[in-house]
C-alpha cells in the first residue's frame, strides 16, 4: 500500500505539473500573440468536439478492461523516475497488454486523453485550451511516447518490436490490428509472455501443437469480447 500511495502520489504531481505548464505555455502564448480570450465556435464544430471528448472518454474505459488503473499509475510512476533520473532497471510491474484497444493503437490512453482535450477546447471555444491541447500532443509524440517505447523494446525485446510493427502508434489504420493466436476452435490473443515462443503472428495452433493443422487467423475468428 506504501509504494501505491507513492507511485499515486508521484505519477499524479508530474502529470499535473506537465498539464498545467503547457497549458499555461499555450495561454500565454495565445495573450502574447493578441488572440481573442475566447471565440464562439460554430454548433456543428462544437457538435464535433463533444463527439470527439466522448470518444476519447469511451476509449479509455475501454482501456480500464484490460488494465487496472493501480497498475496503470504504477507504471506511469516508473516511467517518470526513469525520464527524470535516467535511472536504469526500474522495471514496469505489468506485462504488455495486447488487448482491447491495444490491438489497434499502441497508446490508447494517450490518444483518448488527446481527443478530450482537443474536444473541449472546441466545444468551449478557448484559444489557450486550443493550443494546449496542441502542446500536450506534441508533448506526447515528440517526448513521452518515444521514451516509453525505447523502454517498452529494453523491456520486452524483439516481440515489441513485432508488436509496433503490426500496430500503429497513435492513430488507427484500417485493418491494423493485432492478430490473434490460439486453437483452431478458440482463438485468443496471443499472451505477451508467449510471443517468443510463437511460431508466426498471424497463425492459430492447433491443440496438441501438431503444425500441420495451423491454420491462418481470420479477423472474424478473433472473439469479439477480447476488442
Amino acid at each position: 500500500m506504501r509504494t501505491l500511495a507513492k507511485a499515486v502520489a508521484g505519477a499524479g504531481l508530474a502529470i499535473c505539473a506537465i498539464l498545467w505548464g503547457l497549458f499555461a505555455l499555450g495561454g500565454w502564448i495565445t495573450r502574447l500573440l493578441g488572440w481573442p480570450a475566447a471565440v464562439s465556435p460554430p454548433l456543428g464544430v462544437r457538435l464535433l468536439g463533444g463527439a470527439a471528448a466522448l470518444a476519447g472518454v469511451a476509449l479509455v474505459l475501454w482501456l480500464l478492461r484490460y488494465r487496472r488503473p493501480a497498475v496503470m499509475i504504477v507504471s506511469t510512476h516508473f516511467t517518470f523516475v526513469r525520464m527524470l533520473t535516467g535511472r536504469r532497471g526500474t522495471a514496469r510491474p505489468e506485462p504488455l497488454v495486447v488487448r482491447g484497444p491495444q490491438r489497434y493503437v499502441r497508446h490508447p490512453l494517450y490518444l483518448g486523453a488527446t481527443a478530450v482535450f482537443l474536444g473541449w477546447a472546441l466545444v468551449t471555444g478557448d484559444p489557450g485550451s486550443m493550443l494546449g491541447a496542441v502542446l500536450v500532443l506534441l508533448w506526447l509524440r515528440l517526448v513521452q511516447i518515444p521514451f516509453e517505447e525505447r523502454e517498452l523494446r529494453d523491456l520486452f525485446g524483439e516481440a515489441y518490436v513485432r508488436y509496433a510493427r503490426e500496430v500503429p502508434m497513435l492513430i488507427p489504420r484500417w485493418r491494423a490490428r493485432w492478430r490473434c493466436h490460439g486453437t483452431a476452435d478458440n482463438p485468443r490473443p496471443i499472451p505477451y509472455g508467449a510471443w517468443p515462443a510463437a511460431s508466426g503472428m498471424g497463425e492459430h495452433r492447433a491443440a496438441g501443437g501438431d503444425p500441420a493443422r495451423r491454420t491462418p487467423c481470420r479477423p472474424s475468428g478473433c472473439p469479439r469480447r477480447r476488442f
